[in-house]
Formats: C-alpha cells, sequence, structure tokens
C-alpha cells in the first residue's frame, strides 16, 4: 500500500516572450498541417490545421516502433518468412529466412524506414497484420489521438490510415519519453546484424534535420504521393524540449527550421521541486522511528503559457524495515496539470541512513552465529 498525500496547488507565473509577428501569416511554412508542442506538457506553441486529417506515411512507423520496443526481448532474434517481407516501398533488405533482432527491425523502420521491418515487426508482435493494426489503434486512444486511424503498420496508403498534426504529436511525446526509442531515432548511422547468417550492415537516417539543426534528436520522415512530405521531429535546447510536426509539406525541411526558430522563443524551461522537510518516513526495526525524505532531483519541463499552473502529490511507502541507506528510494513524487494529467515523476529518495537496532536477542543470534561457524571451522582444521 502506497500513502498519497497531496501538498497543494502551486501557480508558476511564467514570461512566455516575444511573438514573432510573421508566424501569423499563411505562407510562414509551406506545410498543408502543422504543430508545434510542449514536450512535457501538451501545450501548443505553434499550429496550422492541426486537426486535418491527413494521411501520415512513415511516420506512421512511429507507433510500430512503440509497439515493438514495449513487447521487450528487443535483443532475441527471430527468423524472416517470406509473408512479413513481402510488401511494396522502402525496404531494409529483409529476405525469408533472414535472422533479425526485434531491436535491428525498430532500426530498420526509425533509420532506414524499411516497409518489410514494420509488417515483420506486425506479425511478430501481433501474430498477424490485422491484429497488429489493432493494436496501434487500441493505443491511439489510450493516448488520446482521437481523430487518427491505421491501416497499415508500414504507412503505405489507405482510404481508413489518416492522423493529424496534433495526433502525431502527442505520439512523438509519448515515444521519446522510452530512452531506447529516443537513442534509436537520434542515430544519424545505426550498425545493425541481420541475415542468414547475420552479418554486419550500416544503415545511414533519412532525417536531414539532424544535421540541419542544433539539438534536434530525431525522430521520422515520411512521403507517399498521397500524403506528400511528411515529418515528425524533436528538438532540445537550453533545457526546453518541442515537438514539431508537418504534413505535406513540400519544404518540410525548412519548415522546421522556422519552427524551432519561431517556438524556442516563446517557451520557457521550468524547474518543479517540492520541500519534503515536513515528512518522514516510519522505519520498523531501526534505531529510531522514522527518517527525513527528499526527491532525488527536480523535474524540468517546457511550458509556453504564461499562467501553466501544477500540482503535485507524494507517493511514499507506508514503512520500511530497517537497515534503509541514504539515497535508496522510497517513494515517488509526481507532478500533474490543472486537468489532472500526468506531467512526470521523480524519485522520493531516504535521506538519511537507519541501521537496523541491535537487542539482546539479535546479539544472541549472532553469537551462535559465530559459534557455528567456528565449530565448522574446528572439523576443517
Amino acid at each position: 500500500m502506497k500513502k498519497i498525500l497531496s501538498l497543494g496547488l502551486i501557480f508558476v507565473l511564467l514570461f512566455a516572450g516575444n511573438i514573432n509577428s510573421f508566424a501569423e501569416e499563411d505562407d510562414f511554412i509551406s506545410a498543408k498541417a502543422a504543430v508545434v508542442m510542449c514536450a512535457d506538457t501538451g501545450e501548443i506553441v505553434y499550429s496550422k490545421n492541426m486537426y486535418m486529417q491527413l494521411s501520415m506515411a512513415s511516420t506512421t512507423k512511429i507507433m510500430t516502433s512503440v509497439l515493438a520496443l514495449e513487447y521487450g526481448a528487443t535483443d532475441s532474434y527471430i527468423t524472416v518468412t517470406d509473408e512479413m517481407v513481402r510488401v511494396e516501398g522502402t525496404s531494409m533488405g529483409l529476405l525469408g529466412g533472414d535472422r533479425v533482432s526485434l531491436k535491428s527491425l525498430v532500426k530498420g523502420m526509425l533509420i532506414q524506414s524499411g516497409n518489410d521491418a514494420a509488417n515483420a515487426v506486425a506479425v511478430i508482435v501481433g501474430g498477424s497484420i490485422p491484429e497488429f493494426v489493432a493494436m496501434m489503434n487500441e493505443k491511439a486512444q489510450m493516448l488520446g489521438m482521437d481523430s487518427t486511424s491505421f491501416e497499415t503498420p508500414s504507412g503505405l496508403d489507405g482510404d481508413n490510415h489518416y492522423s493529424t498534426a496534433r495526433d502525431m504529436a502527442v505520439l512523438a511525446a509519448y515515444a521519446i519519453k522510452n530512452p531506447e526509442f529516443r537513442s534509436i531515432c537520434s542515430l544519424k548511422q545505426a550498425v545493425v546484424y541481420y541475415g542468414n547468417p547475420p552479418y554486419r550492415r550500416v544503415m545511414t537516417n533519412h532525417n536531414k534535420l539532424l544535421s540541419m539543426y542544433d539539438g534536434v534528436f530525431g525522430i521520422k520522415t515520411g512521403f507517399t504521393k498521397k500524403s506528400g512530405r511528411c515529418l515528425v521531429t524533436a528538438a532540445e535546447k537550453d533545457g526546453k524540449t518541442l515537438i514539431a510536426v508537418t504534413l505535406s509539406a513540400p519544404d518540410d525541411w525548412n519548415d522546421h527550421v522556422k519552427l524551432y526558430d519561431y517556438a524556442f522563443e516563446c517557451v520557457k524551461s521550468v524547474t518543479l521541486t517540492e520541500d519534503l522537510e515536513d515528512i518522514r518516513l516510519k522505519v520498523v526495526g531501526g534505531t529510531s522511528g522514522s527518517i527525513s525524505v527528499s526527491i532525488q532531483e527536480p523535474l524540468n519541463i517546457t511550458v509556453a503559457s504564461e499562467d501553466y499552473s501544477y500540482y503535485d502529490r507524494v507517493l511514499l511507502k507506508q514503512f520500511e524495515y530497517a537497515p534503509v541507506y541514504e539515497g535508496d528510494i522510497v517513494g515517488t513524487l509526481e507532478f500533474y496539470n490543472s486537468d489532472d494529467e500526468i506531467i512526470g515523476s521523480t524519485p522520493i529518495c531516504a535521506g538519511e541512513t537507519m541501521l537496523e537496532a541491535v537487542t539482546d536477542e539479535t546479539e544472541n543470534m549472532t553469537e551462535s552465529k559465530k559459534t557455528f561457524l567456528d565449530k565448522i571451522k574446528e572439523l576443517f582444521r
């Protein structure tokens, strides 16, 4: 059981910065639809037709990669079948009979945009492509992607395959919270092993923005004749993290440069913390009844609004058994926005060390152990 304490509502007043007037012009960017979102809070910094339903091409593979990594066992090798790789479009070069790990398939999707990798993941994780697509749509609903419908794991066009700039930003913000996903999508090049038997290959990332704009660390490109050029990126600068999405954008690279130049001037990095001086954790069997606690480190978030508000909750164990050492994790401090949505958390740690209390009983047990060990040593002599 965990004890939950509410520490009240805290208002943080922020200065949003100067708004560049040109961002409101219709021709500011080439994209038919676009959005820039604060990765931590979901606040919208810039939008253009962000609820317009459009096909999103291979940026679909963000969802496919998320489900693959959450499936687990990413280093385990599987054998590719002809069914898995029977798909048109871009490919990482898989052949039936190849041995490949799930992690390499994710690299093949995010870096090489392999449709064969996406289909292979669908069959491995979902059992079949239709069953996996159902998983994609279920995950989309769970994330609040209410205007999205997935029909393929790769992003090939379909009548019921569409999303919005806003929904794809929500997906991207969720995806980069996974350290493995973030690490893979940020690679300019990656070494993978697959084949029969597996051998070394080198992939080059299609995302030119990784080199074009300082701070960009992902995420995914996309293109079909129907969707046009699609791009989902993430960037971090001075402790501020933003997501940018453009759909049907003839000049997507420059669109994202303009969007980030504008948006980073409009947001602030805020440190969320809490003083836990009045909270103590009960310790059973220790030299005293309780110990102090403190947060491991503050949480930094990116916000856009002038009066962003949040509150926090302390989730602390009811008690710990001695010994407890300073720095041991004993709970969590969670932060929520005014809509009761969690925006982040940080561990709560023991603020001091408490050793196990020494009693007559424990002294006798210690002496008994010593006597027993002495007898064993005597036997070997």
